[in-house]
């Protein structure tokens, strides 16, 4: 995803939410997708500098339900909500998804193939007081530019290629981002998929530590990478302790 823009990529991840929602308040909850009005009610566009081609991301009904339909062709780009969430000793967060191909392409473990037909990004407050100096300095460069705080350590949930179901791996620009394979390969395809996670144990599988306030959940179909072709479907998000 984004070839050279992942080194800030998580830095910059909810610049696009802050800067044009700063009268919104955080939600401790997320809009379903059934209950939109909108692609925009309750969640935002999350685009990234240099990527021109977006994903097009639109309200369909499957199966007399209604849910978000992401298509992608060699682009990238996001629907994002802004949350306030302390996880506590579980949380719990529940989906179901569908993916129409796996990319032939796809690798997590290269810059080459960080691509995913669906992914889900849960973005968690920075933690100052255990980052080091250059890493400080860097994220109040951003902040000055932006006029916002900004997240730390992430967890992607994704539809892998290959990488077999239950791997924990650093994406590949950033370890403060962690890929978990909730889906792989090819079984799968055109089927609805339920997903449940931990969110609290993945962090603490991922990070060694349990997980401070989480600041936003991102859905994102992408191929900037790859530059191949993908269609996903995703029922509504559920946060529950």
């Amino acid at each position: 995803m984004a070839r050279n823009l992942y080194p800030v990529w998580a830095a910059l991840l909810l610049v696009g939410l802050f800067s044009s929602s700063l009268a919104h308040a955080q939600s401790t909850t997320l809009k379903p997708f059934s209950a939109m009005s909108s692609i925009t009610d309750g969640w935002e566009p999350l685009n990234f500098p240099n990527i021109e081609q977006h994903t097009r991301y639109e309200l369909v009904t499957e199966d007399g339900q209604q849910v978000v339909k992401a298509t992608t062709d060699g682009g990238a780009s996001g629907l994002i909500a802004r949350v306030s969430v302390k996880p506590g000793d579980s949380l719990i967060l529940k989906w179901r998804w569908k993916v129409s191909n796996v990319f032939d392409k796809g690798n997590a473990r290269s810059k080459s193939g960080d691509d995913y037909p669906a992914r889900i990004y849960v973005a968690f407050k920075f933690q100052p007081e255990k980052a080091g100096f250059f890493e400080r300095a860097k994220r109040k460069t951003v902040e000055v530019l932006f006029g916002e705080s900004l997240p730390g350590n992430a967890l992607n949930y994704i539809w892998a290629n290959s990488l077999p179901e239950g791997t924990v791996i650093a994406n590949a620009y950033t370890d403060k981002t962690m890929m978990v394979a909730v889906n792989s390969g090819r079984e799968q395809i055109g089927d609805w998929v339920t997903v449940q996670r931990d969110i609290v144990a993945d962090y603490r599988q991922a990070f060694g530590e349990a997980p401070p306030p989480i600041v936003g959940v991102a859905i994102m179909s992408d191929s900037d990478n790859t530059s191949e072709q993908a269609t996903a479907w995703y029922g509504d998000l559920q946060l529950e302790p």
